[in-house]
């Protein structure tokens, strides 16, 4: 079975867990019988510059918005970056918008879904976010169908989920829908995290 290929897009002020999380989860996500690594999963920024993290890590992105590979499934992690500066560039929002339409699967990180709606992604579709940053979620997007007290919500091909660490389960979710639940348990027992794959 190829790999599919996982692009996290990063921005000065992600919140790391938010893009770390599932970096983890789908990085040493292996196909059964442990045949070879499931994902190839790779960074995304605007530029090919040292991206700043919330609170201060450095990260260099692998791919830059022209140079990047098609993906199949798209992370959009969230943090101070998203909601307040990455929310206001176009240059992001139309990039995500593009992306939309040549992924098997986007999906969002806590705030991140900042930028799926704002890019009208969300419009019509259930979603939720970091429980913060929901009442702005539901005031500022009417058109979003709001879930509040999830830690992820599955509008497929658009996966949204709550803060920081929920990313983790939903990255988890979604190793369980494309490639089983005894793969997904396998991944987890390596972390050592404990799943809940219901909701």
């Amino acid at each position: 079975m190829p790999r599919r290929k996982i692009g996290i897009l990063l921005f000065n002020e992600v919140e790391v867990m938010d893009f770390a999380g599932p970096f983890e989860v789908f990085s040493i996500t292996e196909n059964a019988a442990a045949t070879g690594k499931a994902f190839e999963v790779y960074t995304i920024a605007r530029k090919k510059e040292l991206i700043s993290t919330r609170n201060g890590l450095k990260i260099q992105p692998d791919y830059d918005f022209h140079d990047a590979p098609q993906f199949d499934i798209l992370i959009i992690p969230g943090g101070y970056g998203a909601e307040e500066i990455e929310i206001h560039n176009q240059e992001t929002i139309d990039w995500i918008k593009r992306s939309f339409t040549q992924v098997q699967i986007m999906a969002s990180v806590c705030t991140g879904a900042f930028l799926l709606a704002e890019a009208g992604l969300l419009d019509g579709r259930q979603a939720t976010t970091h429980w913060m940053d929901i009442d702005r979620l539901e005031e500022e997007y009417s058109k979003v169908r709001v879930i509040r007290d999830v830690k992820f919500v599955d509008a497929f091909p658009i996966i949204t989920s709550g803060g920081i660490s929920a990313g983790i389960n939903m990255s988890f979710y979604i190793v369980k829908k494309l490639l089983g639940i005894e793969i997904a348990k396998i991944t987890a027992k390596r972390m050592e995290y404990d799943i809940d794959l219901g909701n």
